[in-house]
């Protein structure tokens, strides 16, 4: 989830690494420019925000100074906190509305240009990790419209903003305040590694980088040199971000010549819906267990060997659409926790597959 980001001649150099590449104490720290950003308080005001720099240097053997002078130059902003609580109770989830947002005729005409361009990346990550080029392409649409659009949030400020003053009023606050404090500090061990000054790296509102916008535990996982120049560079390299996309799916349980969903219909004398979504995108039923329940599937759903959920996208007041969704579907919701991004990647995917064949 984003405007244009220009990085440092030095980030590229830094990113010169390993994706498993363990942290290491070092002697020469990489510099940390005084925070330029006019505006938000300074984390080296709070206690807790110093507190938990030592711990972090302790556990990751890092330079003490270096880390706290880190988090204390970072900014909160006032505004982050605001985008990351859901939707007011009683707004009515709507799939045709969601899907405006990301299948549209720019979109598509890029993502095609994005295929034509970087055919050969994607065939190979397709042969090599087993996950299909338009699910590649899809992701890469969606996050970004193919690098258009990457982030223009201060990482450093953006991670320290939600590790530290991560809205109470969510109803998982606690939960994501300890995925943000991970996720800062797997970015301070990233940059001091690398050597690259934290600040310098601009991305999205919840610190996510790069074409297809990683976190920074997702590139230190899955981040691959896939154009073999020796670095992993995730917004100047489109191939480099095509193999980590792969990559990141293939050790999430991407399976290779899955669907990811099957049509379906209903029999109303057997429907028993409440317990068929009481699992929501987990995949849990048998195809058998599915049509005892009252789901009529299609032929190759009927013969599906492994385990299904029914996805339930709702359209607002309409009747909501339903779809059997397979674990490739699921695979894809690792990326972004819901249903409804999963089939807009689905979609946009293959609506660029069908364009790029008229050409």
């Amino acid at each position: 989830m984003f405007k244009t980001v220009l990085l440092a001649t030095s980030f590229i150099a830094a990113t010169a690494l390993s994706a498993s590449a363990k942290p290491q104490k070092t002697s020469q720290v990489p510099a940390i420019a005084r925070s330029p950003v006019q505006g938000g308080t300074l984390y080296a005001q709070r206690g807790d925000a110093m507190q938990f720099a030592d711990d972090v240097a302790e556990r990751r053997g890092l330079d003490r100074e270096w880390v706290r002078q880190a988090i204390g130059q970072a900014r909160f902003l006032s505004n982050v906190p605001k985008l990351m609580l859901p939707p007011a109770s009683g707004t009515a989830k709507n799939w045709r509305v969601y899907r405006s947002r990301f299948i549209d005729p720019i979109r598509i005409r890029a993502g095609v240009r994005f295929w034509q361009e970087h055919r050969e990346a994607l065939a190979r990550a397709e042969q090599e990790y087993g996950v299909p080029a338009e699910i590649i392409v899809g992701i890469i649409g969606v996050e970004t419209i193919y690098g258009q659009q990457m982030g223009n949030f201060r990482v450093m400020d953006a991670l320290a903003t939600l590790a530290f003053d991560f809205p109470a009023a969510h109803p998982r606050a606690k939960e994501r305040t300890e995925f943000f404090r991970r996720e800062l500090e797997q970015w301070l061990s990233l940059a001091n590694r690398t050597n690259i000054d934290p600040f310098e790296v601009r991305g999205s509102y919840a610190g996510a980088m790069g074409l297809g916008q990683f976190m920074p535990s997702s590139w230190a996982r899955f981040a691959v040199d896939f154009d073999g120049d020796s670095r992993i560079d995730l917004f100047r390299s489109p191939t480099d971000a095509i193999g980590s996309v792969a990559n990141y799916f293939k050790g999430h349980g991407w399976t290779t010549g899955m669907p990811t969903h099957y049509a379906v219909q209903f029999d109303p004398a057997l429907l028993k819906l409440d317990e068929l979504l009481a699992p929501d995108i987990l995949p849990t039923f048998s195809a058998a267990s599915m049509q005892a329940k009252g789901v009529v599937l299609e032929p190759a759903g009927a013969a599906h060997k492994g385990p299904m959920a029914l996805v339930e996208l709702q359209n607002g007041g309409d009747t909501p659409t339903y779809v059997a969704g397979t674990e490739n579907f699921y695979a894809i919701t690792r990326y972004n926790w819901s249903s409804y991004y999963a089939m807009a990647v689905i979609e946009l995917g293959r609506e660029v597959a069908a364009a790029r064949g008229k050409l």
